[in-house]
């Protein structure tokens, strides 16, 4: 059994579209950002970063118990333990890796920071709008190239599709169109449409 920290955000939703693909059981903890309940002493005590997602596996290392943090860590973690979505052939296996890195590094942070200045930025003061919103759109033509020549942003479908869908899913809060980039709809429509992500991507309810 694993133990779900998380709320409705894309990182949340990474580890439970992993877990639905994968058909591990698990509880979900819902840590409602809006309360602050991320800096409350029993989940700071999962995760000190007072980030979600984070788990809590059961049955981990040696039997026991085992805490792990950051999105990214946890989706390879969750590869590792079922031998679903992370190749075993190293050039395909860090052909993934590769591509979550570019999520992790670029995707979340870089349209998150376009979330946010649309959100928060004046009229008057366009600094950080424009600055964000130049760079996600780079990294969307980066991905419609690659979307161009594989099906899956490692040829197969793996952890860095699951790592990436839920923040292209928010293309609207960052004022893109995905009929721009056509490779990224078509595979953003691909993806969308496995009964696993849709699942995930309702987790937590509400």
């Amino acid at each position: 059994m694993i133990d779900l920290y998380t709320w409705i955000t894309p990182n949340g939703r990474k580890v439970s579209i992993m877990l639905e693909e994968i058909g591990l059981p698990y509880e979900v903890h819902p840590v409602n950002l809006g309360k602050d309940e991320q800096f409350e002493e029993e989940f700071l005590a999962i995760n000190p970063n007072n980030k979600i997602p984070a788990i809590v596996d059961r049955d981990g290392p040696g039997g026991k118990p085992y805490t792990l943090f950051e999105s990214g860590a946890i989706l390879m973690y969750l590869a590792e333990k079922s031998g679903k979505l992370m190749p075993k052939d190293t050039a395909a296996r860090f052909q993934v890796i590769q591509w979550l890195m570019f999520q992790m590094g670029g995707v979340g942070p870089m349209i998150g920071q376009t979330h946010y200045f649309l959100r928060n930025c004046p009229e008057d003061q366009p600094f950080g709008r424009d600055r964000f919103m130049t760079e996600t759109i780079r990294l969307y033509r980066v991905l419609d190239k690659r979307l161009g020549a594989a099906p899956y942003l490692a040829d197969e479908y793996s952890i860095a599709d699951i790592a990436t869908y839920p923040w292209i899913a928010r293309y609207e809060a960052h004022r893109t169109r995905l009929e721009d980039y056509s490779n990224v709809k078509r595979w953003f429509d691909a993806v969308g449409a496995r009964e696993a992500v849709k699942r995930g991507m309702q987790i937590p309810k509400g």
